[in-house]
């Protein structure tokens, strides 16, 4: 916060200017982007809502995740196919994408599409 200032006086401060502030319980925020994840663990994360726009204040453990374009074997492809029940080639192929070319994944995610 503001360095030299009590906490109490800054919040009657902010009420007078019709800021308004909460403080909100979150184990993990993701921030997606074109090119990479921005990941933040134990976050503390305070909504700030002032003249009818709200933003949010986060700070936390700070990761970064490249999503890397994974490589996608007709072979996989096949066997998510053959393992899940699925004649779609393309929604195998489409699985694989989604679950990162984890094989498993991919055949619960589409045995759970199809339930």
């Amino acid at each position: 916060m503001i360095p030299n200032i009590d906490p109490r006086q800054l919040k009657k401060v902010m009420d007078r200017m019709g800021i308004k502030s909460e403080s909100i319980e979150a184990s993990r925020v993701v921030i997606e982007t074109r090119d990479k994840d921005i990941v933040i663990e134990n976050p503390e994360v305070v909504s700030i809502n002032a003249q009818g726009n709200t933003s949010f204040q986060i700070s936390g453990e700070v990761t970064e995740v490249d999503k890397a374009k994974v490589e996608i074997d007709d072979e996989d492809v096949k066997l998510v196919m053959e393992k899940s029940g699925t004649a779609d080639s393309a929604a195998a192929r489409e699985a694989l994408e989604e679950s990162n070319g984890n094989i498993a994944e991919a055949i619960l995610k589409l045995k759970e599409e199809a339930v």
